[in-house]
């Protein structure tokens, strides 16, 4: 049964099937970024279905096999702290993050079906559920430190709970990940065929959800260690990038690459907060400190600098401030853990 209404948006659709409630996201022509009117649209069918007995499992998916979500609406965010200044852009993020802490805490068993594209603010809706579900078709990242930001949405949770310095790697560079590489680094549970999710939402239904899910579920082997770890296994980012440089490898040569690109300040904050976040006793930690750095950063000029040259007038050719890691200020980087 559709509840077209439940949502209050026509972002967020609606459907009862037996005990499960379905939320699909369904913002096509957008790959169904993120925005605070999605983002409160879940919420509001949420807080509907938690004393609702007759819900006893949530599904979240999409309406497109393109894209879960891939990530926040930063071309709207951008074009707000334009107009109105960074104070409104970071009220409003904030009341996205809070939300997505509302999906990782909540009461029932929620299921994501991660197919087709999940980055940055789609690991914050559909990342830390019970159940997550990625394909052959699921590309993931966090992807922050090209726009000049740190990875956010509960992103910095995962990726630092990956296994020796893997995460760091990951968070730095915003490396995308396929199905099999998204189980293998902890940002989903289960790599199933995309013919088959049909099938799994039916059968979710009428059947026990783990059950379902190992049914049709593909083995999925344990990750090798990166030809890299020991360059990344060093006191700090300089070190990290002279020793790639000392490298002779291929791949060495690609990381030094990809990272010359990247956002300097970025790159840095999120290498102070990757090692925090190794510290940290919970995702709702990981969250506090994030908000606190993106709330930071985005009074930074790097953020709207990032997004014109990613997303707007896509050069690729952003002017970074400073321009190198080497010249970051420790004592700024450090300022953006305080809170505001």
């Amino acid at each position: 049964m559709t509840e077209a209404a439940l949502s209050g948006t026509p972002t967020v659709k609606t459907e009862r099937m037996g005990p499960v409630g379905r939320i699909r996201l369904d913002r096509p022509a957008r790959l169904n970024a993120v925005d605070l009117e999605m983002a409160e649209g879940i919420a509001r069918v949420l807080e509907a279905w938690r004393d609702d007995a007759d819900i006893t499992l949530i599904l979240l998916d999409s309406t497109s096999p393109r894209s879960f979500c891939s990530g926040g609406d930063l071309r709207a965010l951008s074009e707000l702290i334009r107009a109105e200044g960074p104070e409104t852009g970071v009220a409003k993020i904030n009341r996205v993050y809070r939300v997505m802490r509302q999906i990782a805490a909540y009461s029932k068993p929620i299921v994501s079906l991660l197919d087709g594209i999940a980055m940055g603010g789609g690991i914050g809706l559909g990342g830390h559920v019970s159940y997550r579900v990625v394909t052959e078709r699921s590309v993931l990242a966090m992807p922050e430190t090209s726009i000049g930001i740190t990875p956010d949405a509960g992103g910095s949770w995962i990726l630092s709970r990956m296994p020796g310095v893997s995460g760091l790697r990951l968070a730095l560079l915003g490396e995308r990940m396929d199905g099999m590489q998204a189980v293998q680094n902890g940002f989903a549970d289960y790599l199933i065929p995309s013919d088959k999710l049909p099938d799994v939402v039916a059968q979710l239904a009428t059947q026990p959800v783990e059950a379902v899910l190992k049914a049709h579920a593909r083995p999925v082997p344990a990750a090798l260690a990166h030809p890299l770890e020991a360059c990344y296994t060093a006191p700090d980012l300089v070190q990290v990038l002279h020793n790639l440089d000392d490298d002779e490898s291929e791949v060495a040569r690609q990381d030094l690459d990809a990272l010359s690109r990247l956002c300097p300040f970025s790159l840095q904050v999120t290498w102070a907060a990757w090692h925090k976040a190794r510290t940290l006793a919970s995702l709702d930690d990981a969250f506090v400190q994030e908000t606190t750095l993106v709330g930071h950063m985005m009074h930074r000029p790097d953020f709207v600098e990032g997004v014109r040259a990613k997303l707007i007038d896509k050069d690729n050719s952003p002017r970074w401030q400073p321009a190198t890691p080497a010249e970051v200020s420790q004592e700024d980087v450090a300022r953006c853990f305080q809170p505001a």
